[in-house]
């Protein structure tokens, strides 16, 4: 028996002596990445030797001890970025003007590379270099080049291993109209190191080459952007489509974006601490970076919106904008560390929080670009007022508050040529928007759960180190009356409904993360799929739209590029009906591509429909990959006779089906019985 007690007393000392063991480890392993992530942050950014300046007849150079960045002189083209041991991180087989470089695309489908003809110190100091590329439009060059003056500037600090970028771009009253589609910087990087690209804390991965695109290495898809990986360079991506618009983002996430070098362990980030220069609002989509390896910092773009955003610039029309500054970063760890992509993606947000700390930027020396006591602020607090929700005023959490140049309801998001700036609000409703520009500002606002969008109608004139306070302001979401039922949640996207699984055939692994599920290729093809011989019909009360209602409203294909008109079927019980009274359907559209609803009550056959779209949108949001493009919606008046006591069909015909492309995504559907509530 004693001998039981003492091996029992021994086999619990054991245990407990392996649990300290494993903590001790734990605790070593901690301690040592904590370490090494410390040694990186200071290789990364400690250094004590000045900023230096060197021009020559063909190219400038700016070297802080961390970074040597080499400008063609006078073009402006970013052409050598030297770090650690890497001799250039951009690909030096490319030509001068197609490695690191600004470009606008504008009429016709013209690619202008903003190539520049004067240089000009702004700035050099022991801790700072910041200098401008210049050009100025001639009329004598009418119709054969941009007409826009041109700065693109480039500023080296002491102890940061990077170079910030930014342009500020004027056209002068009696300059030509001209539209610009397009505003952006493109990288192009070393592509014999550059395989790992990462553009947020789920969708990072190895990527395929330039050369896994072509024929004998690719099959074609539906679009020249999309294709499918057949006899890759790295055979674990056989199989997989690769297609840029897989890794677009919002702009209010589009913050880092970049690519790994394993082999060096040496990364490149483009990092944009504000937003305030991008167009289109918070929730705009476009591009970040793709295979190449190509790394973009987009401005402008008619991506997910169409020509349905301004970029139409009239002759007789001023315009002058900053666009940026943003930091184009280096960090490095050690390619020992089976770890070192970890280190280097935690190391890259941690220096975009210092940046977004010191927004806006005090080191500028452009008076276009005010520093933060030339900048003014605006606060108040948002509620909501919807009487069949809750007779007390609700508080709008979380939602969406900006300041954007004077327009109508929602103008915000296809504004392309101003400033905005947005913010959230906290649980009580309250906003601080920080850091304004001195300008005219209406201010817009949409509440997540609440149909529409809310503006307050006064302008708003920010001057230099002004703060405004508006106080309580209520928004009065679009109502005639109670709910009767109601399809989705208003969030100004289709996330929330059924999002199929992918073909096999056609799979992105990166976007198998369920939030991301929507980016999948060829998922408008699983609708005919899935409903072979008939179109979708949706039971209130019984079908759950998560599971039952499609993400997207498109044709059904026949057969070899044909495809077919369908018509979904909202159905739905009506216990009394008031044949005197107004029904209200609300219809929130979260995207639409050449498009067209039509709206019938109980008879699928009239001739005419009781309400239609006509044609909308340009937003190509299905093909993209994106789960909303611009928002829409629509309060259609019903009279009650149009109703039945008992069983009542709904019928939504999207009526267009030139491709499989054409299509709506449905934000929200909810019908609404005639007004109960006494004024």
């Amino acid at each position: 028996m004693e001998k039981v007690v003492n091996m029992s007393h021994w086999r619990s000392k054991l245990v407990l002596w392996m649990i300290m063991v494993i903590q001790l480890s734990l605790f070593l392993s901690v301690f040592s990445t904590e370490i090494h992530a410390r040694k990186l942050l200071k290789d990364n950014h400690i250094n004590t030797n000045d900023v230096r300046l060197h021009i020559s007849d063909r190219q400038v150079i700016i070297d802080n001890g961390l970074v040597e960045v080499t400008i063609e002189n006078p073009s402006g083209y970013l052409i050598g970025i030297k770090y650690k041991e890497m001799e250039n991180v951009l690909e030096r087989r490319n030509h001068n003007s197609n490695r690191g470089y600004w470009d606008i695309v504008w009429d016709d489908d013209a690619y202008d590379k903003l190539e520049t003809k004067h240089v000009e110190v702004i700035t050099q100091t022991n801790d700072i270099v910041e200098l401008s590329f210049t050009k100025t439009w001639s009329s004598k060059n009418h119709g054969k080049t941009l007409p826009l003056n041109i700065q693109k500037r480039y500023i080296v600090r002491r102890g940061i291993s990077g170079v910030y970028m930014y342009g500020i771009f004027e056209r002068q009253e009696d300059f030509p109209e001209a539209h610009m589609y397009q505003i952006r910087i493109a990288f192009k990087l070393q592509e014999d190191k550059f395989r790992f690209m990462a553009i947020s804390d789920t969708i990072q991965r190895v990527m395929p080459q330039s050369e896994d695109r072509v024929k004998g290495h690719s099959k074609p898809l539906d679009f020249k952007e999309a294709v499918l990986l057949t006899n890759p360079s790295n055979p674990k991506l056989k199989g997989e489509v690769d297609d840029k618009y897989q890794y677009s983002t919002e702009n209010k996430d589009n913050k880092l974006n970049g690519w790994i070098s394993d082999h060096d362990a040496v990364s490149f980030w483009i990092m944009t601490p504000s937003n305030e220069f991008r167009t289109g609002g918070p929730h705009k989509q476009d591009l970040t970076s793709h295979v190449g390896p190509t790394a973009l910092s987009m401005f402008v773009s008619t991506h997910y919106t169409g020509p349905e955003i301004d970029t139409f610039y009239k002759e007789g029309e001023a315009w002058k904008k900053v666009f940026g500054p943003v930091l184009i970063y280096l960090n490095s760890a050690s390619s020992k560390d089976d770890d070192h992509r970890k280190i280097l993606w935690n190391d890259a947000k941690r220096q975009l929080s210092e940046e977004i700390e010191s927004w806006p930027y005090n080191f500028t020396r452009s008076e276009d670009f005010p520093h933060s006591q030339q900048r003014g602020q605006v606060n108040g607090q948002l509620l909501v007022q919807d009487r069949y929700m809750d007779k007390q005023l609700m508080q709008a959490k979380s939602a969406f508050v900006g300041l954007a140049p004077p327009g109508e309801v929602d103008s915000w998001q296809k504004e392309g040529k101003g400033y905005q700036f947005w913010t959230q609000t906290d649980k009580i409703g309250r906003f601080n928007i920080k850091n304004v520009r001195p300008g005219v500002y209406n201010l817009y606002a949409w509440v997540h759960g609440f149909i529409g969008s809310y503006k307050l109608d006064l302008n708003i004139t920010i001057q230099p180190g002004n703060k405004i306070e508006l106080g309580t302001l209520i928004y009065d979401p679009p109502r005639n009356g109670p709910t009767l039922w109601e399809i989705g949640i208003p969030d100004r996207t289709a996330a929330e409904f059924f999002i199929p699984e992918p073909y096999p055939q056609y799979v992105n692994s990166i976007t198998n993360d369920g939030a991301d599920k929507f980016r999948q290729y060829g998922l408008w093809d699983r609708y005919s799929n899935i409903y072979r011989d008939s179109d979708l019909v949706y039971t209130v009360g019984a079908s759950n739209y998560s599971k039952d209602w499609f993400f997207a409203h498109v044709p059904r294909k026949t057969g070899d590029d044909r495809y077919r008109p369908t018509t979904w079927q909202i159905k739905y019980n009506l216990q009394d009906v008031n044949n005197r009274g107004t029904y209200t359907l609300q219809m929130a559209i979260a995207a639409a591509s050449f498009a067209e609803v039509e709206v019938r009550f109980n008879d699928p056959n009239s001739d005419r429909p009781h309400f239609t779209t006509r044609r909308i949108g340009y937003d190509n949001a299905v093909p993209r990959h994106g789960i909303h493009g611009l928002y829409r919606l629509y309060s259609i008046e019903v009279p009650g006779y149009r109703f039945r006591k008992g069983n009542n069909t709904i019928y939504l015909t999207q009526t267009r089906s030139d491709n499989p492309f054409e299509a709506v995504m449905y934000d929200y559907i909810r019908l609404e019985g005639p007004n109960s509530l006494n004024d």
